[in-house]
């Protein structure tokens, strides 16, 4: 196991890097990943139960919308790269959708917490935590009966084996809506006194999963919320002490790292009350924030202007939409090269931020226990 430490905008950052042969342990043979979260990880569910998300997301990889928030792939996508499978088809795709290797049950806009607002108004989905772990033990159940029932092979060959739900890796990346949604209607004071029940609903539907099989976790900590350029569309000169050194809200993201906090310490404890689960907790915090402090050393843009969209002074056009602006007709188009930008649109991450979150935490690097994701199936 190796040490390394990078300096970012003044601060030191340091991580454990573990070397190919320090574990000693065999690769996990995961045949199918399950994956629960929000627009981090939807690579299609939103757009499969409301309007679509048209270009030009997706476009500059995929060539066509591809139902997710960003340019491209999100880290959802190299985890299956990295595993070795496909990428995930979402669960409530009804057309063309394979499910043999996994489902999606991320949507863009869930919560941990069960919304109480609809999707019409703030972007909040209607499909929480909660109901995207009722989705899947809908689907397991259904699932495992219609692959029983098959006759024909190529009926099953869509189908998950029902032996492989206990194999599977189960993945999380959710929980920046539960504080976007804080932010908008509570006091710091009130969202940190909510923070250990947010948190504790998402022990439960690691609890619910385990019930049903599960027994590897791959959990995301939450990421610098803070750094997003959306934060800014309306404050263009804050006031001082408003942001912290990487010129991030600073209130933000010390909620965030309290969230993770707490998530920290309550994967702790769920290890023990889940005998015999692997879990995995994953700081996506730390690789975010060593990308906007060390964007400039890197090559890329400014971390905190987005690549798709028309935002000049107060005016803003969102990424794909078009409006008029002093008489004229102004559309939100994409930058000539949305890998130089860690935002794609002001909310959401470009591929090339997402390929960089991923190369810094699928080695294990950045984990606890601190083994690759090729390796998450192992017990530490």
């Amino acid at each position: 196991m190796e040490f390394w430490k990078v300096l970012v905008s003044g601060v030191l950052v340091s991580w454990w890097v573990l070397s190919v042969n320090g574990a000693n342990l065999p690769p996990c043979q995961f045949p199918a990943i399950y994956n629960f979260g929000d627009s981090n990880s939807d690579t299609g569910g939103i757009s499969a139960a409301f309007e679509p998300i048209k270009a030009p997301y997706g476009v500059p990889y995929f060539h066509k919308p591809s139902g997710r928030d960003s340019d491209g792939r999100l880290i959802i996508d190299f985890i299956a790269e990295r595993l070795k499978l496909p990428y995930l088809h979402a669960y409530l795709n009804s057309l063309g959708a394979n499910f043999r290797h996994g489902a999606n049950f991320a949507t863009g806009g869930s919560t941990i917490r069960r919304p109480n607002e609809t999707i019409y108004e703030y972007g909040i989905s209607p499909f929480g935590l909660d109901m995207q772990i009722i989705q899947f033990e809908q689907f397991k159940a259904r699932a495992t009966e219609m692959y029983n029932q098959a006759k024909d092979p190529s009926e099953k060959d869509k189908l998950p084996r029902p032996e492989d739900f206990s194999k599977a890796l189960y993945t999380f990346d959710i929980g920046q809506n539960d504080l976007s949604v804080g932010f908008r209607k509570l006091s710091f004071d009130q969202l940190r006194a909510a923070i250990p029940d947010i948190i504790n609903q998402l022990a439960s539907a690691v609890h619910h999963l385990y019930e049903q099989g599960g027994r590897s976790f791959w959990i995301h900590n939450t990421g610098p919320i803070g750094c997003l350029p959306v934060n800014f569309f309306y404050i263009l000169n804050p006031e001082p002490g408003y942001v912290d050194q990487y010129g991030c809200v600073k209130k933000q993201n010390e909620m965030a790292m309290e969230f993770n906090r707490q998530l920290k310490d309550r994967v702790i404890k769920l290890r023990t009350e889940l005998p015999e689960a692997s879990i995995t907790l994953v700081d996506v915090y730390t690789a975010k924030i060593a990308m906007i402090g060390n964007a400039k050393n890197l090559g890329m843009a400014d971390p905190l202007k987005p690549c798709c969209g028309y935002h000049v002074n107060y005016d803003h056009v969102w990424c794909g939409n078009k409006a008029i602006i002093n008489k004229t007709e102004v559309f939100g188009v994409s930058c000539k090269n949305p890998s130089m930008f860690v935002s794609w649109d002001g909310v959401h991450y470009t591929q090339a931020a997402n390929q960089y979150v991923a190369d810094r935490t699928l080695n294990g690097s950045l984990s606890d226990p601190a083994i690759p994701i090729t390796q998450a199936c192992h017990k530490q």
